[in-house]
């Protein structure tokens, strides 16, 4: 639903240069016959590759994730502007109180998000 959100021009989808190369990583490995579709999907999603974050923020990021890894993704946000930072990762983002009072935007899963945005949308057509 997200996709299709970005698809529909209702929000502006940013992924990290980490997390495009560990899809594409993995669905190399997996399923190499649909890189192709991916690519189209992220077309059609209007998904933007934000910049790799400076060092600095990854430092910082990485003190309140614990995960060099996570860090990298978190800081990239971070640097983005991003509003709203999506993920399934209980451990280091969404169970992380630390984290999430210490950045500038909501931290939340994908049915948050979605949630949100269809009541935004509800509400705009009332």
């Amino acid at each position: 639903m997200i996709l299709k959100l970005g698809e529909a021009g209702a929000i502006r989808l940013l992924v990290s240069p980490q997390v495009l190369g560990e899809i594409e990583s993995a669905l190399h490995r997996k399923a190499p016959d649909v890189l192709g579709l991916l690519a189209l999907l992220l077309d059609r999603s209007r998904v933007e590759v934000v910049p790799s974050p400076m060092p600095e923020t990854v430092q910082d990021s990485e003190a309140l994730t614990g995960h060099l890894g996570d860090a990298q993704v978190l800081a990239a946000a971070w640097g983005a502007g991003t509003n709203y930072f999506v993920t399934l990762d209980r451990k280091h983002f969404l169970g992380n109180k630390t984290l999430i009072d210490a950045v500038p935007f909501a931290i939340g899963t994908p049915g948050n998000r979605k949630s949100k945005i269809v009541n935004r949308l509800e509400g705009a057509r009332a």
